[in-house]
């Protein structure tokens, strides 16, 4: 259980950096570069992926609350909604008009889904740990960035399309869950 607290701890931490510590963001740009320091920040999340993966594996669950006879129906909708969410910031759509981060916003209600589908402890320490993050980093980069300016609206088309390939997305990781984590959310 430690290595996934630590890697849902350093997730967080690395992420946080940008919107709490701008200055010294800048600084060790200024100071390294800005390739290194993207460099030193995907080996950041390399690690703390290695920590997150291999902590779950390594941790025996230990069941903490019985989730809800509905909680695994509707995890498949939120989870569908979420990975919507996670491309939104890759492509023009009028979503951004109404959720300032979609993507953060798609990665709490994944988490929160998760939370409705399971209740073992190790659970908990990655969706309820990666939802609150989700949740202090849009506050944090809305008190960063200041008053929103909203993005100019865009044909429905693109909405369209951002919604097709959400669930191409959401498609492919639901019917290779089993392969990928060793359990099929449709059973």
């Amino acid at each position: 259980m430690i290595k996934l607290v630590l890697g849902v701890s350093l997730w967080s931490a690395i992420h946080l950096i940008p919107a709490i510590a701008v200055d010294f963001r800048k600084n060790l740009i200024a100071k390294i570069g800005e390739k290194p320091y993207k460099g030193l920040f995907a080996l950041f999340m390399l690690l703390a992926l290695y920590l997150v993966i291999s902590g779950w594996k390594a941790t025996i669950p230990v069941n903490l609350y019985l989730p809800p006879l509905w909680g695994r129906h509707v995890t498949l909708l939120l989870v569908m909604v979420a990975f919507i969410l996670f491309l939104a910031p890759y492509h023009a759509s009028n979503l951004k008009r109404v959720l300032r981060h979609p993507q953060l916003t798609g990665l709490a209600i994944w988490g929160i889904g998760h939370l409705l589908a399971n209740g073992e402890s190790r659970s908990i320490v990655l969706f309820g740990g990666l939802t609150i993050w989700a949740v202090i980093e849009i506050w944090l980069l809305n008190r960063r960035d200041g008053p929103w300016v909203k993005p100019d609206p865009v044909p429905v088309r693109k909405d369209i399309a951002l919604v097709i390939a959400g669930l191409l997305f959401y498609a492919v990781v639901a019917f290779s869950h089993q392969w990928l984590f060793g359990f099929s959310p449709f059973a």
